[in-house]
């Protein structure tokens, strides 16, 4: 079978596990016997699982071949999402989603490695979309599913779903053409790489660049509701018209890569900073603000399948472990968006002012992004 299809169908599968706890905290919660905060902490879990596992599982599997680490990551996410479905306790719960979120960023990293490997060098942007697509899926679909699937039965059963989509996966990349005879250089080696200027600036721009929208993503409900004057029942809405809008983006900004691989991820971020900026000015009208929503979702994706191909061609001597510190720094964008958001929901000057700060962020992306094409064209001269 095609491995891009396979790929994105395991790419899907894990990542449904990072993104349908938020749906089922409640009833985890009551399952366990703990609070909606308590559990709450799952979540945290996963990335903190995601920020360690990212460099350290990548490091010190460096040696193995690619087929049969993939096959191994997959089957330990479907373990850990098994032993989540009998975990009694929420300690035991917590245990489960850290094991799961260890496997995702050196999954990930080596599955953009497949797939941009797999594609001329002039659609690599492509290629990489196409893989995020599935992350994509995992928001809109996946997560939504598994709410339905806990709904029906019990919590317990979305995470069995998750366990048997990842072994599905595990299955299929057994059987696909995926290469399994691809042996790395060493963590020591791969690290010497990961710390050259160019690759450094590279993720620079992914943690710096994705803040803000980030940031208004964590605190869109009240965004949403005490500024735009939204009701609850409009949330759900309106986080499905961002995931709709980072899927089409997604997509789009994989194919503009491809055709403009120096001024793609410049110019996105800029059209990000513009948006943010007017958001702020458009803060209390509904209709303008959900359709700032969906259109900060499009851009804030359309950037990424740039940011990854761009951290692959800095790190040439460790593609696998640039993208999986690549995935860690997103996560701790995430992280930071959530702590200067937090400070700026609580001041005096209240939620609004989020869509500035972020605007300010994503211009110091943008500025990142500017030296690093500078310093790159300084190098090689004329050309990608």
């Amino acid at each position: 079978m095609a491995r891009i299809p396979i790929l994105m169908f395991c790419v899907f599968s894990i990542t449904t596990g990072e993104f349908v706890v938020a749906g089922l905290l409640p009833d985890v919660a009551s399952g366990v016997g703990t609070t909606v905060g308590a559990a709450g902490q799952l979540v945290t879990a996963y990335a903190v699982g995601m920020i360690v596992g990212g460099p350290l599982v990548t490091a010190a599997t460096a040696r193995l071949p690619r087929k049969p680490l993939m096959v191994g990551l997959l089957r330990v996410a479907a373990a850990a999402n098994t032993a989540a479905v009998l975990a009694p306790t929420l300690e035991l719960l917590l245990a489960t989603r850290t094991a799961a979120g260890l496997t995702t960023a050196t999954f990930f990293a080596h599955a953009i490695v497949v797939a941009a490997r797999s594609a001329p060098p002039d659609r690599a942007g492509t290629a990489v979309a196409r893989l995020a697509f599935g992350m994509n899926l995992a928001m809109i679909v996946g997560a939504p599913l598994g709410t339905a699937v806990a709904d029906l039965w019990e919590w317990r059963a979305a995470f069995a779903a998750v366990a048997t989509g990842c072994a599905v996966g595990a299955v299929l990349v057994v059987t696909s053409a995926v290469p399994d005879d691809d042996v790395r250089q060493s963590a020591r080696g791969e690290l010497r790489e990961l710390v050259r200027p160019q690759v450094l600036l590279a993720l620079a721009v992914t943690a710096v660049g994705n803040a803000g929208v980030l940031m208004v993503f964590s605190y869109l409900a009240p965004l949403m509701s005490s500024v735009a004057g939204h009701g609850d029942a409009a949330l759900p809405a309106l986080i499905l018209g961002y995931g709709v809008g980072a899927t089409l983006g997604g997509l789009a900004g994989g194919a503009l890569f491809d055709r403009f691989p120096r001024a793609a991820v410049p110019a996105l971020l800029g059209a990000l900073a513009v948006v943010l900026a007017a958001a702020w000015s458009l803060a209390t009208a509904p209709l303008p603000a959900a359709v700032v929503v969906v259109a900060l979702g499009a851009l804030g994706f359309a950037v990424v399948p740039g940011m990854q191909a761009r951290v692959l061609a800095a790190a040439t001597g460790a593609p696998t472990l640039a993208v999986a510190v690549n995935a860690s720094g997103y996560q701790l964008a995430a992280a930071a968006a959530g702590v200067i958001g937090g400070v700026v929901v609580d001041s005096a000057a209240g939620p609004r002012t989020i869509y500035l700060v972020a605007a300010g962020l994503t211009v110091g992306g943008l500025v990142l992004g500017a030296i690093r094409v500078r310093q790159r064209l300084s190098a090689t001269g004329p050309g990608r």
